[in-house]
């Protein structure tokens, strides 16, 4: 699975997690916009 940013669509990072459970959402750093963000889980 990929944590998709909020604000830029970009897939900055990959995990292992075991499916179901409320899709995570975190704040990690965006290299592109050079701040922390809201990122997303979504399945490629």
């Amino acid at each position: 699975m990929f944590l998709v940013c909020e604000e830029t669509g970009d897939y900055n990072y990959t995990l292992q997690r075991k499916p179901g459970g409320e899709k995570l959402r975190l704040k990690k750093y965006s290299s592109r916009l050079r701040k922390h963000t809201w990122h997303v889980e979504k399945k490629k």
